[in-house]
């Protein structure tokens, strides 16, 4: 049978009554929604109901309201605290969601981000009793217990030297699994065999780092070491590495590149890192050869190096080290140093491993999820001079252009006009916007939007180190940041970043919401209201804000500023600056769970 359409005059009054009450609840709710997003009624509700909206996650909607609400900058909308259980949370490595991914190649345990919706929008608080941190250099050696209170490692790894507790403090006497007498003993041992002093040496990678002492006591060799390790069941290695003022960020190796550049380190190091390098045909070997610069160093120290047990695994790691042309330099006790070749591979070769060189058109240093692969990168696919002893020694290296900043449309005047810029804005911050740039108040630096480094480059003096990111959407310039003898990654600021809360003094941006717009289209990938949390996660309480942009832009920052609870200020920009900027400087104070609950 087809439907029966009654004529109007024909429909009951029960029917009437339905249709009426359907019209009126539709037109009700959009009614609410304009009276509350776009009135002050609307303004009193979110404040008086924001933290279970904001804490929420049930309702994508709810979160969608709220964003809009904050970025239309209403007054008595703010972003409220985290429950409390929250207080390391790093959205990106959350075990309980990793917990459930394959463990194949070590997948669960890389970078898996929610999505925007499903991520609660909030505050990450402190934990009780947290103070601000202790300053650099004395933070290489002592931080306080009471802001990351985990006893896990001291435990475990006390008597090899890792770390102690000592009354209020955790103590770090430089020890690790493979030098439990110290990093610096250590450091002294491998100079015997590689160019440790002089500025031969100037990027390194530390894989599997534990608290990073190896790399904090290399910086006194102006040897600058990016650490990494995952987040695992020791929980903080690479927050306690954070908080003492060494380069650390959460990775890990298993089934993607490494978010770096090819070519890019001087000397890759790994003590008792527990990776298995001639694995899957030597996936993870070929990795650490695509970062590791033409000349550069390999040190492995520990399993399966003469170990007791893993003689197969030590025959094989010593064949495809010759299989790719590498100089056995030193084998002493339970640490291997190889040399990689100054030119191209020698492969092809015959192999027992089967290694190919990658086609021409592979890019090494293309790697922002980007599968591991089985082949190995041609160092003739990046023109120009890469190798260790044939570029410029530190701190030479930071100011001569790189070869690779030619590759690059006027590449040497846009480097060298960027470095002076960059020198100037620099002064300018701390001589006129009172920044503590060159105080020990200012220790761990992130560069958001970094380019060629410049502005890392104009604090060589001061008594501290950047990360500089390179947006992924951006123009791959990471490998210019590293041939200067700095260290960054790339990232995409539509996603958080990895690392532990608290983990800088100091964010500086220049063009912030560059950082989420389409460069094509023009329009937003995510908000501004979730990086500036994003943000807040990572800065430590009493850190500083920079952010540099169009008057536009800068005034909504600073909406949203107040809604994170940051103390904010608007400059203009020095006045040799042609371009059409302000300047916000802010301060994330200093609370607690217990001063937001009343």
């Amino acid at each position: 049978m087809g439907h029966l359409n009654l004529p109007t005059s024909k429909r009951s009054p029960r029917q009437w009554r339905l249709l009426d009450l359907v019209s009126a609840a539709f037109f009700g709710l959009v009614f609410l929604f304009f009276l509350l997003v776009f009135t002050p009624l609307g303004d009193s509700l979110a404040a008086s109901g924001r933290q279970a909206l904001l804490v929420s996650t049930a309702d994508p909607r709810q979160r969608q309201r709220l964003v809009a609400l904050l970025e239309l900058g209403t007054q008595s909308a703010t972003v409220d605290a985290c429950p409390v259980e929250s207080v390391d949370h790093m959205p990106c490595e959350d075990p309980r969601r990793n917990s459930q991914l394959s463990r194949e190649m070590n997948f669960y345990r890389e970078r898996h981000c929610p999505l925007p919706e499903e991520t609660p929008l909030c505050l990450i608080p402190q934990p009780d009793g947290y103070k601000i941190p202790v300053q650099w250099p004395e933070s290489l050696h002592k931080i306080w217990h009471s802001n990351m209170p985990h006893n896990k490692i001291a435990d475990r790894k006390g008597h090899q030297g890792w770390m102690k507790r000592e009354g209020p403090h955790f103590i770090f006497p430089g020890g690790g699994t493979m030098f439990p007498d110290g990093a610096i003993q250590y450091i002294e041992k491998l100079g015997q065999y590689i160019p440790i002093s002089g500025g031969t040496l100037r990027t390194a990678l530390d894989m599997g780092c534990g608290v990073a002492s190896f790399g904090g006591y290399l910086l006194a060799e102006d040897i600058l070491t990016v650490s990494f390790a995952p987040r695992d069941s020791h929980k903080s290695q690479i927050q306690f590495a954070l908080e003492r003022g060494i380069p650390a960020f959460v990775a890990m190796l298993g089934t993607r590149r490494l978010p770096f550049p090819g070519f890019s380190f001087d000397l890759v190091h790994c003590s008792r890192c527990l990776i298995p390098f001639t694995a899957y045909n030597a996936t993870y070997f070929i990795e650490v050869d695509r970062l590791l610069r033409p000349g550069g160093y390999l040190v492995i120290s520990g399993p399966p190096v003469q170990w007791p047990g893993q003689d197969k695994e030590w025959a094989d790691l010593q064949g495809v080290a010759r299989a790719l042309c590498y100089e056995l330099i030193a084998v002493d006790g339970n640490t291997v140093i190889w040399k990689k070749p100054a030119g191209d591979s020698c492969l092809p070769n015959q192999n027992e491993f089967g290694l190919e060189l990658c086609d021409e058109s592979d890019d090494p240093s293309y790697a922002w999820y980007f599968k591991l692969k089985k082949c190995v990168s041609r160092t003739s696919s990046v023109k120009g001079e890469l190798a260790v002893a044939m570029i410029p020694k530190w701190p030479d290296r930071l100011t001569k252009v790189p070869s690779r900043a030619t590759l690059m449309k006027n590449g040497i005047d846009v480097f060298e006009a960027d470095t002076r810029r960059w020198a100037r804005r620099a002064a300018y911050y701390k001589n006129s916007l009172n920044v503590k740039l060159g105080t020990s108040a200012i220790r761990n630096i992130m560069d958001m939007n970094a380019f060629f480094g410049g502005f890392a480059a104009a604090l060589k003096s001061d008594p501290v180190w950047v990360m500089n990111v390179v947006p992924v959407r951006k123009i791959s310039t990471l490998s210019v940041i590293y041939d200067r003898g700095l260290i960054g990654v790339y990232h995409d600021w539509c996603e958080p970043f990895s690392t532990y809360p608290r983990t800088y003094d100091m964010i500086h941006v220049s063009g912030i919401e560059s950082l989420i717009r389409d460069s094509g289209s023009g329009k937003s990938r995510c908000n501004l209201v979730d990086l500036m949390a994003e943000m807040d996660r990572i800065l430590r309480p009493e850190g500083t804000v920079v952010i540099r942009d169009s008057p536009e832009v800068i005034d909504k920052v600073a909406r949203l500023a107040r809604a994170v609870k940051w103390t904010a200020t608007i400059h203009e920009k020095e006045p040799e600056s042609h371009g059409r900027e302000k300047i916000l400087v802010a301060i994330k104070n200093f609370w607690s769970l217990s001063s937001t609950s009343h």
